[in-house]
């Protein structure tokens, strides 16, 4: 019998649609040439890149000129916070607001920054894993450069009210930055009407191919470049323009933000029959706000087991989950994201992400609930932890 085989860690990564990879093939055989060169072939790869930056422009509110491609969000980010930090330090402005509980990508940014004088202010999240706008403006200073806050949550999904904080930071005329990688394609964004400044995305969340992303700069926001060199991307972004990825990221985004609604009602109520089977199970909790997260995201603790634990078993079930951020699957500490809403270390480890899409059935479900719960008796009926907490013995 074939074994089962369910993917639900989308947030981590995403698998190349058929009609990307099908539109990125011909830019690695025939349609190869250099978009910088004035031949043809290369005037043809530049119309191409021109299509795509169009594409990913429509599909966030956008305008062509306001869109550079990068290698990944987490250039994108550091090239965001880099150089508005480095641009208002010349005025003076050497002070950064963002929340604790960022992405490692904002984060290390951050840490960087402080590093080289910058002050930074880390805006705390309430248990539910949201951010109060109120605390972004109670926070902004004469000398803040730029209010930085991720659009959604990477680990427990939760929405941050984005629209209000960038009414603040214009109303407070600071400059305002989303990472919004796992937000494209699942939540309708118009960069424009919302007032959002700078804006980071990934092509690898979204069914285009790993090593691609997009930094989004307003109009008359002009910052120094992070990568130094030749003359592509206006002259901003130096470096031969990767062709078939940026096609195929024009391909995925103008997918992704069709239908959002359509696809948010097929996919919510799966999630929380998961969500509503796996709480079933003793000492477990919901990380992050109910109704205020991605369709496709929970994140659970389940105390008494350890989460690789878990995620290995899953696995041999045939389900690839996570247990947090795939960027720090390496790293034995609990999730940063997880510790900010106030859970414990020993409840933190055990934490379980899915992150699923249209494609899960109503089939895959049920077998998600069926494997679940025998393998956390397994795990438990082997943990010391567990059994300390069954008699009633502190376990710290």
């Amino acid at each position: 019998m074939e074994k089962r085989f369910i993917y639900a860690d989308n947030a981590a990564t995403t698998a190349v649609s058929e009609e990307v990879l099908n539109a990125m093939l011909p830019h690695f055989t025939k349609a190869y040439g250099n978009a910088s060169s004035i031949y043809k072939l290369g005037r043809d790869a530049q119309k191409d890149v021109e299509e795509a930056r169009a594409k990913v422009a429509k599909a966030i509110g956008a305008d062509p000129v306001e869109i550079f491609f990068t290698s990944c969000g987490s250039e994108a980010d550091n090239w965001a916070i880099k150089g508005v930090a480095e641009r208002e330090a010349k005025k003076g402005k050497k002070h950064i607001i963002t929340s604790v509980f960022e992405h490692h990508a904002v984060l290390h940014t951050c840490e960087y920054l402080e590093k080289k004088g910058f002050e930074v202010t880390y805006i705390p999240v309430s248990d539910k894993g949201l951010i109060d706008p109120e605390d972004i403006r109670n926070a902004i200073r004469e000398d803040t450069a730029l209010v930085t806050i991720m659009y959604a949550n990477n680990e427990i999904g939760t929405i941050q009210p984005i629209d209000e904080i960038a009414a603040i930071c214009k109303e407070k005329k600071v400059i305002f930055h989303t990472d919004a990688v796992q937000a494209v394609g699942h939540v309708e964004i118009d960069v424009h009407k919302q007032g959002i400044d700078l804006l980071s995305l990934s092509g690898h969340k979204i069914h285009a191919q790993k090593g691609i992303g997009v930094l989004y700069i307003r109009k008359g926001i002009v910052i120094p470049n992070l990568i130094h060199g030749g003359g592509q991307e206006r002259n901003r972004r130096a470096g031969t323009e990767n062709v078939p990825a940026i096609v195929g990221l024009g391909v995925a985004i103008e997918s992704a933000v069709k239908n959002i609604a359509e696809k948010a009602a097929v996919i919510t109520p799966r999630r929380n029959r998961l969500i509503d089977g796996i709480l079933k199970l003793p000492y477990t909790r919901l990380n992050g706000d109910r109704d205020k997260r991605l369709p496709g995201n929970l994140n659970i603790s389940i105390e008494g087991i350890e989460g690789e634990s878990l995620l290995l078993m899953l696995d041999q079930n045939g389900i690839c989950a996570s247990s947090g951020s795939a960027c720090t699957s390496g790293s034995l500490d609990p999730s940063h994201v997880l510790l900010s809403i106030g859970l414990k270390h020993e409840v933190a480890h055990g934490s379980l992400r899915l992150s699923i899409e249209e494609d899960l059935t109503d089939d895959d479900v049920e077998y998600i609930l069926e494997v679940i719960p025998k393998v956390v008796e397994r795990l438990r009926s082997m943990s010391p932890v567990w059994e300390k907490m069954m008699k009633g013995e502190s376990y710290q």
